[in-house]
């Protein structure tokens, strides 16, 4: 009896391949019995005794339940998930999941909602068995998306197998065969990018076109068809992603249809194949290389991408497709920039060397060689790799590499994207994280894991670059440029006319301009030297910026006020990376280009080869300041070195932002340390200089508390920086000590005014930051320094809700450490006083209608100001912060953090989502764009280089499309907005 006993404890039919380390052994072996426990609760003996034992399996699952918060929690909550595999191997549970789900539409009693619940069910459970098989080494990365896909082609299968026997249940489809509801219902499902291609992701959302054919069998009233699919659709989209207790299937993005912004969700055959070939742009071409049928009438969707075939597919290999390839390369990658790359904070899809180059390096060889031979039209990135070598289209070498790095680098992904089940790219920027995806991949430590991830970036990065270095050019050289003499020559004005300037005449004059030496970087015979050969590559480089007249006139300006320029021109010269983003700053952003003009020297920084790997954390600013500002200076000058400085690393923290080296959050936070550090010694030289003429009062102390975006860590390059002077003094302190004694409270007056002017006196370096002390108690006609006791009992006695929502976002920044502490503790204590909820919602309701009364948005682009923008989450959060409704943990003041941290009784886990995702949206513009820019986002004065960063950092293929998501986005918050704040009334 008991070795039976003992076989059927130990006979688990996962057997782990690889062996995985915990973070913490102790914790993971506490996660272990745990389980144990809710597996004994649940009656699951077998599976207690089993999670209780020694063995590799147990050392297996303990370490995967320590390093994944998520697999660890569904284990918990549904411990029959492992007990199943005593019974069944994970394929054959997943045979047995898709089965259920396919017949789950089919049953006599189903309804939407318990559609829903089944569907989650199953997902949730199959989710879990892929990555644990994926985890084990029991599936390759291949049979991991393969098996995610499936999933994904399941579940959407089932929702439109219901939602058509339902629309026949009301009379208004006339399906052929209740059982097989799909077959000729005209009902077109593609499934677009990874999930067409069955390499979908571990929390990937799938990409769906839906189109129908008004004349299909099925339907009853061709007139009313847009309407009927337009509507399912959009119930379908609500089954798959809306979040319920039982989690959400998958989030389901349509924006990738024929001109989002202005058609319906389902889109007739006919009207679709019209669009495509009249107006069908270069990325939906390479879009629909990887379109398959998914769901619904397989059979008309595979009709219809046969029609599209000539219009994917080009007969003939002529230059305009290879200028087509050329321009979504550009829409694609910003750029890419030069030196080290980072391994904390890399976008393991979207960054240098990263998965997007690799699919990006197959689709152009398809564009370019798929018409001639249809061996080529595939839709998997690997096989194509083996279709590309066997044709000679790449070596063999090529080949593997690229492969075994794709594999690679998507375990990767799937590792980040499982600790939490989000939908992330991006390696943590924590040493913590860092280790913790280091052990799921299996590496010792973080090192071993950087060591080969930066490997395979190089790798794959070098294939990449070939690929664009020998890809035929426009023509074999650029064309005549002929600058001597004083006369334009006719055949140059033709070429630079070729490449995209508006005004040769004018670009001819200023080029010779520089060959006459006329400035102080052009003056040596060298200079001139490297300049003429580098002129043809910078006119190329400005060109392809679609603003080369005025990219060449900011060069223009900036070489006026260059000392020299061989370094800077040789450099240029063999780093074609440096030169591309010289020629996206000069065109696509006009703010960073001033910066550089005015001050040249900032470019210095660029030279730096580890610019990009070294990610500009507090430290490192901290670091480089202090090196900054080494020595004893005289006080103005601290104050120019300061200006300096900053406006230096604000260019550099951009430009990695440029480069894609940092993300939009990671870039605020850079921008609110570098006024945290260089304001706290701006305060510091004001200090030391005041006490020198005037003393300093027993025990006088002082503390900067940041309010607004410098408190929430959101600056932009184009901030102003809202503060709030707090000081304390022993009780019976008197006059100063100094020469000139002044009373305390006059004292504190005159030296906050001095700090004003360090900060934002304009000299010759420019102006430190704008001050703005608005904030403080009793705004502009309070004094402009606080005692702490004042602030205390104005906080607590005068304030007006809405100086307790910003107060949500004060952070002290700077001054004494002791009252630092004290006025954190204080306005923890303000914020978490007992407030009447729903008085607070209705006033911040109020004035959120009173901001839009007085200054509406001017467009879609006003993204602070439209109606579901960016005021709108903040007011979300703050009202939750003063209410109480954020999860307990420490005080945040970051609106991204406090919105993934809304407590579930105020908005639910769906809700938090789509807030999440929308601020993320929200910062990425706002951060590029005050990036770029030095006024208002014009939408019809767009630089073409400003669109392509902005689809560059929110990972979308056209603006037409972004817009869409925009609009769209903004209508969720603002229907959030009134659900949280309204209690659902608009």
């Amino acid at each position: 009896m008991a070795a039976v006993a003992k076989r059927t404890v130990t006979d688990w039919l996962l057997k782990p391949a690889v062996g995985l380390a915990p973070l913490d052994e102790g914790q993971a072996r506490q996660e272990l019995a745990d389980i144990a426990a809710a597996a004994r609760e649940e009656g699951l003996t077998r599976l207690a005794k089993f999670l209780g034992a020694k063995g590799e399996a147990q050392d297996f699952l303990a370490a995967v339940f320590d390093l994944s918060p998520f697999l660890r929690d569904t284990a918990r909550r549904r411990p029959r998930i492992l007990d199943a595999l005593f019974d069944q191997t994970v394929e054959a549970r997943l045979k047995a999941i898709t089965a259920a789900i396919d017949q789950a539409p089919l049953a006599e009693t189903v309804s939407e909602s318990s559609l829903m619940m089944e569907l989650r069910q199953c997902k949730a459970e199959a989710h879990f068995l892929i990555a644990l098989a994926d985890l084990a080494g029991e599936a390759e990365t291949s049979l991991t998306v393969r098996r995610l896909s499936d999933l994904a082609d399941a579940c959407t299968r089932a929702a439109v197998d219901f939602l058509l026997r339902d629309a026949h249940g009301q009379g208004k489809l006339k399906l052929l065969d209740l059982d097989n509801p799909s077959r000729q219902s005209g009902w077109i499902l593609l499934g677009m990018g990874k999930l067409g291609a069955h390499e979908l992701n571990f929390s990937s959302d799938i990409d769906l076109v839906v189109f129908f054919d008004p004349e299909a069998p099925a339907v009853v009233d061709p007139l009313d068809a847009t309407e009927l699919f337009s509507r399912l659709t959009r119930r379908l989209v609500r089954i798959l992603q809306d979040r319920t207790e039982h989690g959400y299937v998958f989030r389901t993005d349509l924006r990738l249809r024929p001109d989002p912004g202005s058609t319906p969700l389902a889109i007739p055959v006919e009207a679709a194949l019209r669009y495509y070939e009249a107006r069908g742009q270069n990325w939906e071409r390479a879009a629909m290389i990887k379109a398959r049928p998914v769901a619904g009438d397989l059979a008309a969707g595979a009709a219809f991408l046969k029609e599209l075939q000539p219009y994917i597919w080009r007969k003939y290999m002529d230059y305009a497709a290879i200028a087509d390839v050329h321009s979504i390369k550009r829409q694609i990658h910003a750029h890419k920039g030069h030196g080290e790359i980072a391994v904390k904070g890399h976008n393991v899809k979207l960054g240098r060397g990263g998965i997007r180059e690799i699919e990006f390096f197959v689709q152009t060889q398809q564009l370019i060689a798929g018409g001639r031979f249809p061996e080529l039209r595939g839709r998997e990135t690997v096989p194509m790799l083996g279709q590309l070598a066997t044709r000679g289209w790449i070596t063999a070498d090529a080949r593997d590499a690229l492969a075994s790095q794709y594999w690679f680098l998507r375990r990767v992904e799937h590792a980040i994207q499982m600790v939490a089940d989000e939908q992330t790219h991006t390696l943590p920027g924590d040493d913590e994280g860092l280790e913790r995806i280091a052990h799921m991949l299996g590496f010792a430590d973080a090192a071993a894991f950087s060591l080969a991830f930066r490997a395979s970036l190089q790798q794959v990065e070098r294939h990449y670059a070939a690929l664009f270095e020998t890809a035929p050019e426009l023509s074999a050289g650029i064309g005549n440029l002929v600058f001597t003499g004083d006369v334009d020559d006719p055949d140059t004005l033709q070429t630079l006319h070729g490449l995209g300037f508006q005004r040769p005449s004018d670009i001819c004059r200023v080029i010779r301009g520089w060959h006459f030496g006329r400035y102080r970087v052009t003056q040596s015979a060298e200079a001139r030297e490297r300049l003429t050969e580098l002129t043809p590559a910078l006119l190329k480089a400005f060109g392809q910026t679609r603003r080369a007249d005025e990219a060449l006139i900011r060069f223009d300006e900036f070489l006026a006020g260059l000392p020299a320029g061989i370094q800077l021109f040789s450099l240029l010269q063999s780093n074609p990376a440096l030169l591309k983003l010289m020629a996206t700053i000069m065109g696509a952003a006009p703010r960073l280009a001033a910066i550089i003009t005015r001050r040249p020297h900032v470019f210095d920084g660029l030279l730096d080869p580890a610019l990009l790997s070294e990610l500009p954390d507090r430290a490192y600013l901290s670091a480089r300041l202090s090196a900054f500002l080494e020595g004893d200076r005289i006080y103005e000058e601290v104050l120019d070195r300061l200006r300096i400085f900053a406006s230096e690393q604000k260019f550099l923290i951009g430009v990695r932002l440029l480069a894609g080296s940092i993300d939009p959050a990671r870039a605020g936070r850079a921008f609110s340390d570098l006024a945290d550090l260089t304001i706290e010694a701006a305060l510091q030289a004001v200090t030391a200089e005041f006490s020198a003429r005037h003393g300093t009062i027993a025990g006088g102390v002082v503390s900067l508390l940041g309010m607004g975006k410098l408190g929430s860590r959101e600056l932009t390059a184009g901030s102003d920086v809202d503060l709030i002077l707090l000081y304390d003094h022993d009780a019976n302190a008197e006059d100063s000590d100094g020469d000139k004694p002044l009373a305390p409270s006059h004292y504190y007056t005159r030296m906050t005014q001095r700090l004003i002017s360090a900060v934002s006196a304009p000299t010759a370096e420019g102006v430190l930051y704008e001050l703005d002390l608005r904030l403080r108690p009793s705004g502009n006609k309070g004094p402009v320094a606080t005692h702490i006791d004042a602030f205390k009992k104005y906080q607590r006695q005068e304030a007006w809700t809405w100086e307790h929502m910003a107060l949500s976002r004060a952070r002290a920044i700077g001054g004494d450490a002791g009252l630092c502490a004290e006025v954190e503790a204080e306005v923890a204590a303000v914020l978490g006083q007992p407030r009447d909820a729903a008085k607070v919602k209705t006033e911040a309701a109020d004035m959120r209608a009173m901001i839009e009364n007085e200054k509406p948005a001017r467009d879609l682009w006003d993204i602070k100001l439209i109606p579901g923008g960016l005021i709108d989450l903040e007011f979300i959060a703050q009202v939750a912060v003063i209410t109480g409704q954020v999860e307990a943990g420490p005080r945040v003041t970051g609106t991204a953090e406090i919105l993934s941290r809304l407590a579930p009784g105020f908005a639910d886990a769906g809700v938090r989502q789509e807030l999440g995702a929308a601020f993320a949206l929200y910062l990425a513009l706002t951060q590029m764009t005050r990036l770029c820019l030095t006024g208002p986002f014009e939408r019809d004065d767009v630089p073409p280089g400003l669109s392509d960063l902005l689809l560059a950092v929110t990972d979308l293929p056209d603006f037409g499309v972004l817009e869409a998501h925009l609009k769209e986005t903004s209508q969720k918050v603002r229907k959030d907005f009134d659900l949280l704040l309204r209690a659902g009334r608009p």
